[in-house]
């Protein structure tokens, strides 16, 4: 039998960058689950669930007295939504507010788990795997979901969706076509083509850019955690190896305290043209 052999760097970033798509078993015939991405499913759904019940025992857990530290936190939280959301969304702000606060904190979740060390829960599953009877090499484990364009376009279609309910709800069935065909150049019909082409070409290019954009900042931040975990694994009984790993500890320590603000500002960003789309479906052209 050929003894196992460590990976190299790059069989060590590609497996890091693999999805979960199979937990081993034979495939159901309905269903084939091989499309879908299970470890993203799995924490966006996980983390969205955390948030939920988090700001729910915060509403729950308020009083009128003096606030402890938690509450506080939620309150100045509610009051930085609450003053974006009123400031850009002109209009009845019931479901819109609570809506970006939940944005806010689910995102600010998935981009945080960036901040556990990268080889911990993908060998934590890779164990329980291996248990089961399977190929340890093929537990494959991405725990930022906020790193899979299948996430950040599907919450950004989701934006998408509520901008065109709003629009049809606002300014009613009719204005709202009527504005497809007649913003931004005119009513004239010679017109009407070229308007609903630039309307269609804003949906798109806002709906690719809002999940594009946070999706290209969580990758590249995952990608930089593995490059350094890399250094960190140079040790091999050598003093470059110690030094290596000496500076692998150091950066990671700086770059994880950079990123903080970096998923911190990403779910800002996410939250903030979340209003600001829903607010422009309010406006009228």
């Amino acid at each position: 039998m050929a003894a196992e052999h460590a990976p190299n760097a790059s069989e060590y970033i590609v497996h890091h960058l693999t999805h979960l798509n199979s937990l081993g078993h034979k495939q159901a015939a309905l269903v084939d689950w091989s499309v879908f991405h299970l470890d993203t499913l799995f924490w966006s759904v996980t983390l969205g669930l955390l948030a939920v019940l988090i700001l729910a025992r915060a509403a729950a857990k308020a009083t009128s007295g003096v606030p402890g530290r938690f509450q506080a936190a939620v309150e100045i939280l509610v009051e930085m939504v609450e003053s974006q959301s009123k400031s850009i969304v002109h209009g009845d702000r019931s479901f819109i507010a609570p809506l970006a606060l939940t944005v806010f904190v689910w995102i600010f979740f998935m981009n945080a788990m960036d901040l556990l060390p990268l080889d911990l829960l993908p060998r934590i599953w890779g164990g329980a795997y291996a248990a089961t009877g399977h190929d340890a090499s093929h537990a494959y484990l991405r725990i930022v979901p906020t790193a899979d364009l299948n996430a950040t376009l599907g919450m950004s279609l989701g934006v998408l969706i509520l901008c065109l309910y709003y629009s049809v709800k606002i300014k009613g069935f009719g204005g709202w076509m009527h504005e497809l065909f007649t913003a931004p150049f005119g009513s004239h019909p010679v017109l009407y083509p070229i308007n609903f082409a630039m309307q269609m070409i804003e949906f798109v290019a806002k709906t690719v850019s809002h999940g594009m954009r946070l999706f290209g900042n969580m990758y590249a931040g995952e990608l930089i955690f593995m490059l350094i975990a890399l250094m960190g694994a140079a040790w091999a009984g050598t003093a470059s190896g110690a030094l290596l790993w000496v500076g692998g500890v150091i950066a990671g320590s700086i770059w994880a305290i950079f990123h903080i603000l970096i998923i911190t500002l990403q779910a800002f960003i996410f939250m903030m043209l979340t209003l600001v789309y829903i607010g422009q479906a309010h406006e009228s052209h």
